[in-house]
C-alpha cells in the first residue's frame, strides 16, 4: 500500500524566504495570534540578511537624497530596537574626518541643487551642510539614550593618530553596531516560540492559487510536501521576482534592482572603539568599523549584479576599490595581503529607475495582487534597521484578511536572551565568569554578545572547559554546537561559523571540516533530542 503524505491544516500566513523581513514578519503575525509557517531554501540568513555592514543606523547619507521619512523612521527604529536586544546590538560612535578642500563628483538632488545656487561649491559637501546634516541626524529621531554629534580637534587625540595628519578636524555622532544574522535567528526563534513553524532547507516549488487558498509545493529535504494558506507573503529577497515569474506565473510590473555591496576585513587597523566615516572623490562613503575584536571591517561596495543565483563575491576590483578609499585616509596603507576575509551580499532594492546603483532608494514598497483570489504580498527592498517597521506595514496590508486582527506589540519587546538593561553588558559578563571560572575573557564576552541572559543555559552545568565535550578551536565546543543545532537551526559547520558567530575568522579549514563531519554525524540523535 502507498504512504500517503502527511496532511497540514490550512495556514493563515506561508512567508517565503528566511531573512530578517520574512522572520520579522513571522515573528509579528505570530504574536497576533495568526497561524505562520515560513520556508527558507538554505539556511537562516544566508544571503543579504548576513552581509551587511552590520549597522542600525539612520542613513546619514540618504539626506542627501532627500529621504527625510525613511531617514526618520530609521533613526526612531535605532533606540527602540537597541532596547530589544542589548546582546546583539550597542551603541557606537562615528567619526566623520574633514578638510575643506575636499572634493567629489557624486550627482545627488543636494549637489545639484548646490551646484545651482552656489556654484563655486560644485564638487564640495561644505562643513556647514556637513553639519546641517548631523543637526538633523540628532533631532529627527527623538534620541534619548544615543549621545549627540560634537566637533573634535584631532590632532594628539586617539581618533587622529591612525587618520592622515591634513585631517585636523572630525565630526563625531552616534549609530548603532547590530549582529545581523543573529537578530535573524532571533526573530525565528521568537516566532516559533509564539507558535510559527519555521523550516530551513526548504525550497518552494511552487504556489497555485486554488479553491480561495494558496496550494503550496515545497522540497523539504528531499521529500515532497503540500501546504495550503490563506496568505502568502514573498519575502524572498534577491529572489523576490524570480519567485513572482516562476514559482508563481504571475504577470507584474513591479520589478527589483540587484545591488552588490562588499566587504573586507582586515587585522585591527587602530587601537579605540570608535568607528570612521570617509568621503570618497566618487561622492560615496565607506565605514572603518572594529569588528569582532582583533578586526576592522570596511565596507561597502555599491555594484550592479545581474542574477540572484549568480552567489555575490567580492571582486579583486571591489577589494582594491575599498583599499585605494581606505588609503586616502589612514596613514598606514592598507595591503592586499592584509585582508583576511571579504563577503558580499546582494540588496534587493525597488526599481524605482535611479540612474546609479548608489543613488536606488534603500525604501521598502509592499504590493498586494489579490486579483486571482488569495492575497500575496510582495516584499521589495528595505534596510535591516527598518525591518520591524515593515514586519507592521505588511500586516497593515493584509489586515482587511484577517478580521479582529490584534493591534501592533514588537516594539520594546526584548528578543531570546535581550531582557536586560541596554547598557548591562558587562555586568552580564562579570556574573557568567564568576559561575564559570573557567571562561577567559574573550570567551565570555562572545557567548554574552551572541546570547545574553541565555549564555548559562548554553553552558549548562559544566564546572570546567572539558565539560563542554570537544574543542573545535576557537573556544567553539560540542555543547555550544548541539545547541546551535537543536534551537537555533544550524545543518552545518559554515552555519555555525558563519552566521550563528564568526569564528570562522580564528578558524583554520581543517578545524571547520572537522566541525561538519561531527555535525553529519550527530545530526540525527541532536534532532530527536531537539526540536528541529
Amino acid at each position: 500500500m502507498t504512504a500517503q503524505p502527511p496532511s497540514y491544516p490550512v495556514t493563515d500566513l506561508f512567508i517565503i524566504g528566511g531573512g530578517i523581513n520574512g522572520c520579522g514578519i513571522a515573528r509579528d503575525a505570530a504574536g497576533r495570534g495568526l497561524t505562520v509557517a515560513l520556508a527558507e531554501m538554505n539556511d537562516l540568513a544566508s544571503a543579504t540578511s548576513s552581509a551587511s555592514t552590520k549597522l542600525f543606523h539612520g542613513g546619514l547619507r540618504y539626506l542627501e537624497y532627500w529621504e527625510v521619512r525613511l531617514v526618520r523612521e530609521a533613526l526612531i527604529e535605532r533606540e527602540t530596537l537597541l532596547r530589544a536586544m542589548p546582546h546583539i546590538s550597542w551603541p557606537m560612535r562615528f567619526v566623520l574626518p574633514y578638510h575643506k578642500d575636499m572634493r567629489f563628483e557624486g550627482d545627488t538632488p543636494t549637489s545639484r541643487l548646490l551646484g545651482v545656487v552656489m556654484p563655486w561649491m560644485k564638487g564640495r559637501r561644505p562643513a556647514w551642510l556637513i553639519r546641517l546634516g548631523l543637526f538633523m541626524y540628532d533631532n529627527l529621531g527623538g534620541r534619548k539614550i544615543l549621545p549627540g554629534t560634537v566637533t573634535l580637534s584631532l590632532p594628539g587625540t586617539p581618533e587622529g593618530a591612525p587618520i592622515e595628519d591634513r585631517f585636523t578636524r572630525a565630526y563625531e555622532y552616534s549609530d548603532c553596531w547590530i549582529e545581523d544574522s543573529r537578530l535573524v535567528i532571533l526573530n525565528a526563534r521568537d516566532a516559533e516560540a509564539r507558535g510559527a513553524k519555521i523550516m530551513v532547507r526548504t525550497k518552494v516549488i511552487s504556489a497555485l492559487r486554488k479553491n480561495g487558498l494558496w496550494e503550496i509545493t515545497l522540497d523539504r529535504d528531499g521529500q515532497t510536501e503540500t501546504r495550503h494558506a490563506r496568505v502568502l507573503v514573498n519575502a524572498a529577497g534577491p529572489w523576490v521576482g524570480d519567485v513572482i515569474q516562476q514559482k508563481l506565473r504571475i504577470n507584474s510590473t513591479e520589478g527589483v534592482r540587484l545591488v552588490r555591496g562588499s566587504h573586507i576585513v582586515t587585522k585591527r587597523l587602530y587601537e579605540h572603539d570608535k568607528c570612521y566615516f570617509f568621503q570618497g572623490t566618487d561622492g560615496r562613503i565607506i565605514f572603518a568599523i572594529p569588528y569582532e575584536q582583533d578586526f576592522t571591517l570596511i565596507g561597502t561596495t555599491d555594484a550592479e549584479h545581474d542574477s540572484p543565483d549568480h552567489a555575490p563575491v567580492c571582486t579583486d576590483a571591489e577589494r582594491d576599490y575599498l583599499i585605494d578609499f581606505a588609503n586616502r585616509y589612514f596613514k598606514q596603507d592598507i595591503m592586499a595581503a592584509d585582508v583576511v576575509w571579504t563577503y558580499s551580499g546582494v540588496r534587493p532594492l525597488y526599481d524605482d529607475g535611479a540612474s546609479s546603483a548608489t543613488a536606488a532608494t534603500r525604501d521598502y514598497t509592499l504590493k498586494v495582487d489579490a486579483n486571482g483570489g488569495a492575497p500575496i504580498l510582495n516584499i521589495f527592498g528595505g534596510k535591516i534597521t527598518t525591518y520591524r517597521r515593515l514586519a507592521e506595514s505588511a500586516m497593515d496590508k493584509i489586515a482587511d484578511h484577517f478580521p479582529g486582527l490584534p493591534a501592533k506589540w514588537t516594539a520594546g519587546v526584548a528578543l531570546p536572551g535581550g531582557d536586560f538593561p541596554h547598557d548591562g553588558v558587562p555586568d552580564l559578563i562579570d556574573r557568567l565568569r564568576q559561575d564559570y571560572p573557567f571562561l577567559t575573557a574573550f570567551w565570555a564576552r562572545r557567548l554574552i554578545r551572541a546570547y545574553g541572559t541565555e549564555a548559562a543555559e548554553v553552558l549548562g552545568d559544566a564546572r570546567e572547559a572539558d565539560d563542554l565535550g570537544r574543542d573545535f578551536g576557537a573556544t567553539l565546543t560540542a555543547r555550544e554546537v548541539a545547541w546551535l543545532m537543536t534551537h537555533e537551526y544550524a545543518r552545518r559547520a559554515e552555519d555555525v561559523v558563519w552566521r550563528r558567530n564568526k569564528l570562522g575568522l580564528r578558524m583554520d579549514a581543517a578545524q571547520i571540516a572537522a566541525l561538519d563531519a561531527w555535525m553529519q554525524a550527530d545530526k540525527t540523535e541532536l534532532m530527536k533530542a531537539g526540536r528541529r
